[in-house]
């Protein structure tokens, strides 16, 4: 489902200074979890920690997460300078212009280029320490803010889903009804192609035309499939006023409604069913794109 969340968190530090640290999360409809993280370089260590805390609380979707640092009243950030790394890329460089003709200066915008001239400090320091639970607070808050709004978009759509059950219901009872008068129907129409072609009553074998009639019958009868057919929405209905994600295990369900629907529609012979089979499949089909997004 799709949603934003935001969440911030601010902590003083000695000698006045203050780390604030802002997480927004955004979601969009996907059948799978796929997580985007953008982070400032001194958390880019903590990717996967992060990746790991939005797994725990989100499910499905496409996840993009942002988080910012802002520092007030400090000069320090958990960051340094590689020396080593820094004065090879400029021999590198330096090289490159040689070797091309090349007559321009290196500017440091060149070297800056290369990312990896700056080096995280290590985590136990007391600002990437700050940094990192600030994070978290605020990746949390985020998290929440997300969870509240894809939930009121939930309400929503179970309504929506909630009502074209019912519809389901009423067409699949319809279908049970005229489904009692195929049998006889088609008896019918069997016994006039007969009496027009014998022209003759007298010649019928009323027992063999008897037992074809059973045949018909049990060709047409879709009784077991209205049977699973209900008993696949009764599993729905419990799936989606349990207290777990059960978005899977809803689109399984719909798999399987839909594949009794197919066979009432392929055993039938009546327009009026085929119409109700039809409806029943549309219906499914929206339900089976809306599901795809339920965590």
């Amino acid at each position: 489902m799709t949603g934003f969340g935001r969440g911030e968190a601010t902590r003083a530090l000695e000698g006045g200074s203050t780390i604030t640290v802002t997480a927004e999360v955004r979601s969009v409809n996907s059948r799978f979890i796929e997580i985007a993280v953008r982070l400032p370089r001194s958390l880019s260590e903590r990717e996967l920690e992060c990746r790991e805390l939005l797994r725990k609380r989100l499910e499905r979707g496409k996840i993009s997460l942002n988080i910012s640092v802002d520092r007030q009243g400090s000069e320090d950030i958990p960051l340094h300078v590689n020396e080593a790394m820094a004065k090879a890329y400029f021999n590198l460089l330096d090289q490159l212009r040689t070797t091309t003709g090349l007559t321009a200066e290196i500017q440091l915008r060149d070297l800056t280029a290369f990312g990896d001239i700056f080096t995280a400090e290590d985590r136990s320091s007391e600002i990437a320490t700050a940094e990192w639970e600030l994070a978290q607070a605020a990746l949390r808050q985020a998290i929440e803010q997300l969870n509240t709004m894809r939930g009121s978009e939930g309400g929503e759509l179970e309504k929506d889903v909630r009502s074209r059950l019912d519809i389901m219901e009423q067409r699949v009872r319809e279908i049970e009804r005229l489904s009692v008068l195929a049998a006889q129907e088609e008896y019918n129409t069997l016994k006039e192609k007969v009496l027009e072609l014998t022209k003759d009553v007298e010649v019928l074998n009323n027992q063999r035309l008897e037992l074809e009639i059973a045949l018909i019958a049990e060709r047409l009868d879709i009784t077991e499939e209205i049977v699973r057919f209900r008993s696949h929405l009764k599993f729905f209905l419990e799936a989606m006023n349990g207290a777990e994600a059960a978005g899977r295990k809803l689109n399984f369900i719909l798999q399987e409604m839909n594949r009794e629907v197919n066979t009432m529609g392929s055993k039938t012979n009546s327009a009026d069913v085929a119409h109700h089979v039809v409806y029943i499949k549309q219906e499914l089909e929206k339900m089976r794109e809306q599901i795809q997004n339920v965590e």
